[in-house]
């Protein structure tokens, strides 16, 4: 199938969040639509999908003017999409998942299943896919749901697949495997549409690539521009993609974990007898596909959820269970996984949002009354600082960019007196210019001799941050590791091998 999007334009009342793009993708190629979140990636997959109509522009397939008012028109098109987060139902076999609201019969009463099976059988066979008909969703790894996603779009009939963020939820083997199966549609003459923000993997796997940017395509370029040049066409300018770190040169334990036990909203055991030391002058980060306990590890830390059992220590004082003031007045630094739930104040200024961690302390309030000129004067100060892109001090700090949001939060805790930091996802949704200032301060605050532990599912970030890497599965810690470990054992790492049988 050929593709041609022509001049294809989406607003959102004054947003425009695709601005008459147009770009062609032939049949057999692999096109990246590259660009960060927020530049309108999404939106142009869901007008393409049918999800959302156009406000100008056309869509062409084949040479053809063809509307797509909904997504089961786009089914019936030829167009298949395989979304970032899964649209499948995890008590159902792989069968019953992929024929969901495609029910092939024998009789008007009575699915006929083993037709079913046998052709996703053919169709996993033929595609190298590897996936067990009659598994239950629920049982599988990630990347093997993600197949039967694949699966449930070939099945259609699918000339052209739409992979959305599709490695954000994959081990490094996973990814890789994933690189194969679209090699192997490419050949037998599909057509893809890869959307990422990660740049490797568009070098590695795309044959062209358009670049968008606030909405606009902005370049088409080829896999063997560099990163460098790719992510100065995504932000504009030229961005240093080399974390800059003095020698390692770890202190005394700052934070001190032992044999943790933390349970998750359902109740179960999310963190389960986590032990691990972070010294000073120290990044640990922790790695791993994201739904392993990290969340609650972190929470369970800085006094957002209960531990069980196990203590936390900091600097040789017992913390655990200490509520997220008690926790914050310790000399914790919390930079939060959802900025916007849990890090921000969305109605409220810039500069109320860069004291809300000390809003009853001297300078900013004495005796119950609070000093605005010193609040006032704190924000001016940290704007220029962290170049926080604001219009006012006074302006609320949902007026900000994503980046800039979080540029508030890094700014709030790294400017008072910290005995260690906790950054958890701390550049999610941010353009490369914005990851390139957060890990710059993270790491400035290291080089000054303090400890942080920062939780990542981006196993990049984990290598650009982290002095040392320990990887979370399934609530405990796989295995604590060095950076220059291959990308393969820790990847064997996160899929829940022994050190040994990652080979370290």
């Amino acid at each position: 199938m050929q593709l041609e999007l022509r001049g294809i334009t989406k607003r959102f009342g004054s947003l425009t969040a695709n601005d008459h793009i147009s770009l062609t993708v032939e049949p057999g190629q692999i096109h990246s639509l590259l660009g960060e979140n927020g530049a309108g990636k999404s939106t142009l997959m869901n007008v393409l999908f049918g999800l959302l109509s156009p406000d100008e522009g056309e869509i062409l397939i084949d040479g053809v003017v063809t509307p797509i008012h909904d997504s089961g028109d786009a089914v019936r098109r030829g167009i298949g999409m395989v979304h970032q987060h899964f649209m499948l139902v995890p008590v159902f076999t792989v069968t019953e998942n992929v024929v969901l609201g495609f029910e092939p019969t024998k009789s008007l009463d009575r699915i006929d299943y083993k037709r079913a099976t046998q052709e996703i059988r053919e169709l996993s066979h033929r595609f190298k896919l590897d996936v067990d008909p009659e598994a239950t969703l629920e049982n599988l790894p990630v990347g093997i749901q993600q197949r039967v996603e694949i699966i449930k779009a070939l099945s259609h009939d699918a000339e052209l697949l739409i992979l959305d963020e599709p490695t954000a939820v994959l081990t490094p083997q996973e990814i890789e495997a994933l690189m194969e199966i679209m090699r192997s549609l490419a050949a037998a003459g599909k057509s893809i549409l890869f959307i990422t923000h990660k740049l490797k993997e568009v070098k590695e796997i795309a044959d062209v690539i358009t670049v968008i940017r606030l909405g606009k395509v902005v370049g088409t370029a080829e896999p063997t521009m560099s990163e460098g040049e790719l992510a100065s066409m995504m932000v504009g300018r030229s961005v240093n993609l080399t974390v800059e770190k003095t020698a390692y040169d770890p202190g005394e334990t700052v934070l001190e974990i032992r044999d943790l036990v933390v349970r998750d909203d359902r109740g179960l055991v999310a963190v389960d007898g986590v032990s691990l030391d972070i010294r000073a002058g120290e990044v640990l980060a922790v790695a791993g596909v994201q739904g392993n306990g990290q969340t609650e590890f972190v929470e369970a830390i800085v006094g957002m959820r209960r531990v069980e059992a196990g203590t936390i220590t900091l600097r040789g004082v017992d913390i655990t269970n200490l509520t997220p003031r008690e926790a914050l007045d310790a000399g914790l630094g919390h930079i939060p996984e959802d900025r916007q739930r849990d890090g921000l104040v969305l109605s409220m200024s810039v500069a109320d949002n860069l004291v809300l961690n000390t809003p009853r302390r001297a300078p900013f309030a004495k005796c119950g009354t609070r000093n605005f000129a010193a609040i006032n004067a704190n924000a001016e100060r940290l704007v220029h600082d962290f170049d926080i892109r604001t219009t006012s001090i006074f302006a609320p700090v949902s007026s900000l960019s994503g980046g800039n949001q979080q540029k508030v939060i890094v700014a709030r805790e790294l400017s008072r007196p910290l005995e260690f930091l906790v950054a958890s996802q701390p550049t999610r949704g941010l353009d490369v210019g914005s990851i390139e200032y957060v890990h710059r301060q993270i790491i400035e605050y290291r080089n000054r001799g303090n400890g942080s532990l920062i939780v990542t599912s981006e196993l990049d970030e984990a290598y650009a941050l982290g002095d040392r890497i320990a990887v979370m599965y399934e609530g405990k810690i796989s295995g604590v590791v060095e950076p220059s470990i291959s990308r393969e054992s820790i990847g064997l790492l996160m899929a829940g091998s022994s050190m040994a049988a990652a080979g370290v």
